[in-house]
Parts: C-alpha cells; structure tokens; sequence
C-alpha cells in the first residue's frame, strides 16, 4: 500500500503540474484573454510614432533653416537664449 502511493505520487505531480499549465493556457488564450490591453499598447504605439515623425519633421523645418552664414548662427542662438529662458529644451 504505502509502496503504490510512493510509486503513483510523481505521476500525479505531474499530471497536476500539467494540468496547472493546461489552465493557463497557451499564446493564444493570453492573447484572447488580454485582447483589449494588446489592442490599446498597439493603437498607443502606432499614435507614438506617428507623434514621432511629425515631431521630428515640423521641428526640424525652423525658422533659421532658410538663412545661412552668420544669421543662422545668430538666430540659432537667440532661439537657445529663448528657449531657455521659457524653461524648454531644444536639441537644434
């Protein structure tokens, strides 16, 4: 009796074990389960990069862009003075 239970008991871990994974469930049950979040982290980044590549294309296109030589130095560093005097920062 006590050598049946000893001999069964790793099978039954196991099969509890698997069980436990079973209820779990795979890739596709997270993925129906958190449909939602996975939903709104996809939208959140496909807006993130839209914000992105217009930030980073408006921005660039300034008001200096159209001067060359020593105005666009001046009006470079007047726009650094300003920024910085508003509290912002500018990479530019």
């Amino acid at each position: 009796m006590v050598l049946d239970s000893i001999v069964s008991s790793p099978m039954r871990r196991s099969q509890s074990l698997r069980k436990q994974r079973d209820e779990l469930g795979s890739w596709s049950a997270l993925a129906q389960r958190h449909r939602f979040l996975l939903t709104a982290l996809v939208l959140l980044a496909f807006l993130c990069t839209i914000y992105l590549y217009f930030a980073i294309t408006l921005g660039a296109a300034g008001s200096c862009s159209r001067l060359t030589g020593t105005q666009r130095a001046v009006c470079q560093l007047e726009r650094a003075k300003a920024s910085v005097s508003e509290g912002k920062l500018k990479f530019a």
